[in-house]
């Protein structure tokens, strides 16, 4: 076991920035899987495949948890099933980038009721000027959105929040990555009525198997594991601060691999959204220099071996 040690801003700042990226390229990947397998097909399997990596990796031990950890883990796994699977269904319906950009009031609502800082506020208030100006593209663009679609990624955001709390919940209950590896278990538990034929049609198929595990390592595998460490180095409201890069990352995968239009509105969301994101990461390492490790929402919790 290594000596608990401060852990220091950038790195966490860091690993947000590897979600933002994994992420949505993860998305793209799932939503050319959606026309066979459908959106809480692909959840489930993602989910699936995602829960059994982790846990041959991370071999957790749960047997001797306690009470109040199995509970946020239970509690983490419910957020994990719902979010991707509102979410997977809002983007087989809407553009991935405005998707993610309403997705985003989530995390950003957690931001702001969680702040105490006037600049705090500014940045808020930055980040959600670039997600109205996503949703104005998504409006008056070539492509409306579908009204169901924006229902089900209201739903998604308010489980993204859970989300965030929960991890943060586990990150500090649950040493390593065992709470996470869990968590996704019982999302995958949750969601095995709508896998059942989903894992019936891969199975026939190697090719959408491999696309799946693709899907699972860049959606689940890989940015879970980074917002979890991010989390025990960063205070809840900049972490959710720092996730308004998403939406950028989101439309360029859009782009990308969906050839979905990056309009200039989209843009100049992006450009906002970096910056607020700039001014949270300028303001986190001012905070830590100027008052310390200590404080709520700001100390450390130490990473195991």
């Amino acid at each position: 076991m290594q000596k608990p040690t401060a852990s220091r801003p950038l790195v966490g700042v860091a690993l947000v920035i590897g979600s933002c990226l994994s992420l949505p390229f993860g998305a793209a990947v799932a939503a050319q899987l959606f026309p066979v397998l459908g959106p809480w097909g692909v959840t489930s399997l993602r989910v699936a495949i995602a829960a059994v990596l982790l846990v041959v990796i991370v071999r957790p031990r749960p047997g001797k948890w306690t009470r109040p950890q199995w509970f946020a883990a239970v509690l983490f796994g419910v957020s994990l099933a719902a979010m991707n699977g509102f979410f997977y269904a809002a983007i087989d319906r809407i553009p991935l980038g405005p998707a993610v950009a309403i997705e985003f009031l989530g995390p950003l609502v957690l931001a702001a009721v969680l702040t105490r800082k006037v600049t705090d506020f500014v940045w808020v208030g930055v980040a959600l000027l670039g997600m109205i100006v996503l949703g104005i593209d998504g409006l008056i663009g070539a492509e409306p959105l579908d009204p169901l679609g924006v229902l089900f990624i209201l739903i998604a955001a308010g489980f993204w929040a859970m989300y965030i709390r929960m991890s943060a919940r586990v990150g500090s209950l649950i040493p390593g990555s065992s709470g996470l590896a869990m968590g996704l278990v019982v999302a995958a538990v949750l969601l095995i009525p709508v896998g059942i034929p989903a894992a019936s049609t891969v199975a026939m198929d190697p090719q959408l198997l491999l696309l799946a595990a693709i899907t699972a390592v860049l959606s689940s595998v890989i940015p879970y594991s980074f917002e979890l460490a991010a989390l025990r180095r960063l205070p809840q409201r900049v972490f959710g601060v720092l996730l308004s890069l998403e939406p950028a990352f989101a439309t360029l995968a859009g782009w990308l691999i969906l050839g979905q239009d990056a309009t200039p509105l989209r843009m100049l969301a992006v450009a906002l959204v970096i910056a607020a994101s700039v001014g949270t990461t300028l303001g986190v390492r001012r905070e830590r220099r100027d008052d310390g490790p200590s404080g709520p929402f700001t100390a450390p919790i130490p990473l195991p071996d």
